[in-house]
């Protein structure tokens, strides 16, 4: 998992990447390719 401070270009790396928030951090998730999570911060 990346972390980083912003997520924004991050989720652009694929199309089926979601941002979603857990416990007070933003995650970036991709169901259909994992290698794709992110955190910020």
């Amino acid at each position: 998992m990346k972390v980083a401070s912003s997520l924004k270009s991050l989720k652009k790396r694929d199309l089926n990447s979601k941002i979603v928030k857990r416990k007070g951090k933003l995650y970036v998730i991709n169901k259909k390719n994992p290698k794709f999570k992110a955190r910020q911060g």
